[in-house]
């Protein structure tokens, strides 16, 4: 755990022990950067990981308490069966409504994929009903049979087809973004134990010195983790900032844009790219800690 005297020293600094950690130079930009690319890439994770966990909770809402009959028969039968389907349905304990599509309801759930000027009229087009449940639901098998008693040309869909995949593709994503997050955080520990390392190895000179007059390595590595755990803070919220505003530009969640639109925060969730920067300063702390600990015992 860090303790409070860590936190004081590290928010203070001691000027005389700064002198052992270049101010400017490589290892200062490449802090810098890392923390800022870093905490680029987790606010993108992040809009991804909340965006797949709401459309997956969209998409099993919505798909859960509807379910579709198609009448597939002769013309002069469809409006028979459909009238009989629906005595059916509205005779079936968990549903809670059903009704006949209009054709123009038809052509507009068509258009998407056979454009506007769909003749719905003249094609074989089933009749569709769209079927609303009750939060229990009903027995679909049961309703399967009914169905094909009194319209042998209904077809139940209950979307269980459509929906599990689609609840496993978001959930699958979901998985990838908190993963990728994870693969940040790792890459984040080995670029900045790099650049710790490599400015322990260029200032070996003066660390020798340091020790000469009196110095502890724990003063020593101090003074190192107060300077790159600024560094990645100060990295890590810049590019927290900058991506949140680059998701703040992305397009609003639009239905008829599918997945591709509202992948940014909504609500609370803007709340969730805040931490990053202290997560970001916390894993430049202990990486510190642990590189110029390891490092100083190698300096003789």
């Amino acid at each position: 755990m860090i303790r409070l005297a860590e936190v004081i020293s590290i928010v203070q600094g001691d000027p005389r022990a700064d002198r052992a950690v270049p101010p400017t130079g490589f290892t200062a930009q490449l802090t810098l950067f890392t923390g800022a690319a870093m905490a680029l890439l987790a606010v993108f994770a992040l809009a991804l990981s909340l965006a797949t966990a709401r459309l997956a909770d969209r998409w099993s809402r919505e798909l859960a308490q509807s379910s579709t009959v198609r009448i597939s028969a002769p013309e002069s039968q469809v409006a028979v069966q459909t009238e009989a389907a629906l005595r059916v349905l509205r005779s079936t304990s968990g549903v809670e409504s059903a009704r006949a599509l209009a054709p123009a309801e038809q052509q507009a759930l068509l258009s998407p994929w056979f454009g506007p000027d769909l003749p719905v009229d003249v094609l074989p087009i089933p009749q569709l009903i769209e079927v609303v449940e009750t939060s229990g639901g009903y027995d679909a098998e049961g309703l399967r049979l009914r169905l094909k008693a009194e319209a042998p040309g209904a077809v139940l869909d209950d979307h269980t087809r459509w929906r599990r995949p689609l609840i496993e593709a978001a959930g699958r994503l979901n998985l990838l973004a908190l993963a990728s997050i994870l693969l940040i955080a790792l890459t984040m520990v080995a670029m900045i134990t790099l650049a710790a390392n490599a400015a322990l190895s260029a200032n070996a000179q003066v660390i020798r010195v340091l020790r000469l007059v009196g110095a502890r390595d724990s003063y020593i590595a101090r003074a190192f983790v107060r300077r790159y755990t600024l560094r990645a803070l100060a990295g890590a919220a810049a590019g927290t900032l900058f991506g949140m505003a680059a998701i703040a530009l992305l397009p609003d969640a639009d239905p008829a844009g599918g997945f591709l639109t509202g992948l940014g925060f909504s609500g609370f969730g803007w709340l969730a790219p805040l931490p990053v920067p202290l997560l970001a300063a916390v894993i430049a702390f202990w990486s510190t800690r642990v590189a110029a600990m390891r490092a100083l015992r190698g300096i003789t």
